[in-house]
């Protein structure tokens, strides 16, 4: 990619025309570099940019930068207290950075959002994509003096806050075990546990947040998209919506751990409830059953001809057979 790129498209971001030559004075470079990026925003980052001669160049579709002062305008005094923030351009991946840092002594509550990631991971080693402005991708590292067997249930703890923030935007959304969250049964965001400590704590957490706010692209997978539910919100005030409500979650977590609260909670937004589902794992033969539900310890509960049994996460896939 060509090193101007992301500078360039600071220039265009905004909608307007611009010269090439105005743009090359600004960033201090040739309008040769100036037509290279261009180029590498439209082949390599997959935006539309129209090129007219005498006006310059316009991008097709503006967007609004993810920003630490706008994120942080919209926090909540407690949150703002907790939460350290920092926006990358581009990585590989916002949770390996954290889990990178997680030993080190790095801060409780530092929150890494990426506008690109170029090895964004998703459950079981899945590939989590995103075209440049379409999402928001970020994780945070939360510090428990809980031991890891203590943190069962996380990831549906988080599923219940992004549920509430959603919801109140207008998307009818849904939850998935362990850790999607679902619009008209397509995949609109997903949630990537990471854990390090030891096991009677206290233990690091990276949780790993991907939500699709616009298409993100050619992606191998059925997906949704809030704007597909018809709302519409800058990724500025939504990311800090979700870390405000993150916020209260995870000290309600932190004291009480997945309670009955967060569970009769979860329970009430799950797209399978009652309804008969396949499970599948790395190993051995499908299961199929009527999901009934969410143990005290995140297992999912399936009643199955041999009586109710409970599943952990694990390597367990399910699928609904509706």
């Amino acid at each position: 990619m060509s090193e101007h790129a992301f500078a360039v498209l600071r220039q265009l971001s905004n909608g307007g025309f611009h010269s090439g030559e105005a743009i090359a004075q600004q960033l201090g470079c040739s309008r040769t570099l100036v037509w290279q990026a261009v180029n590498s925003i439209q082949q390599e980052l997959g935006l539309t940019v129209f090129s007219v001669r005498g006006r310059g160049y316009k991008l097709a579709t503006p967007f609004h930068w993810l920003d630490v002062a706008s994120i942080r305008s919209g926090l909540s005094i407690e949150a703002a207290e907790v939460f350290t923030l920092a926006v990358a351009e581009r990585t590989d991946s916002t949770n390996s950075q954290l889990m990178a840092r997680a030993s080190n002594g790095v801060l409780h509550g530092l929150v890494l959002a990426a506008e690109l990631q170029s090895a964004g991971r998703g459950r079981l080693g899945r590939c989590w994509q995103a075209k440049l402005g379409s999402g928001l991708t970020f994780s945070l590292l939360w510090r428990f003096e809980r031991g890891m067997a203590e943190l069962a249930g996380l990831s549906l703890a988080v599923g219940v806050a992004l549920a509430r923030v959603l919801r109140r935007l207008g998307a009818p959304i849904t939850l998935k075990w362990p850790n999607d969250v679902l619009l008209n049964h397509s995949k609109l965001a997903g949630i990537l546990i990471e854990l390090s400590g030891d096991a009677l704590g206290p233990t690091a957490v990276v949780i790993g947040i991907g939500l699709n706010v616009d298409q993100p692209g050619e992606i191998d997978q059925a997906v949704a998209t809030l704007s597909s539910a018809n709302v519409t919100i800058n990724r500025n005030d939504l990311l800090a919506a979700i870390l405000n409500e993150l916020h209260l979650v995870l000290s309600h977590f932190n004291l009480y751990g997945f309670n009955a609260t967060l569970r009769q909670e979860w329970n009430q937004l799950s797209a399978h409830l009652d309804s008969t589902v396949n499970l599948s794992f790395a190993r051995g033969e499908p299961i199929s059953g009527i999901a009934r539900g969410v143990a005290e310890n995140g297992a999912l509960l399936l009643e199955t001809s041999q009586g109710l049994r409970a599943f952990h996460a694990g390597e367990v896939s399910l699928r609904s057979t509706a």
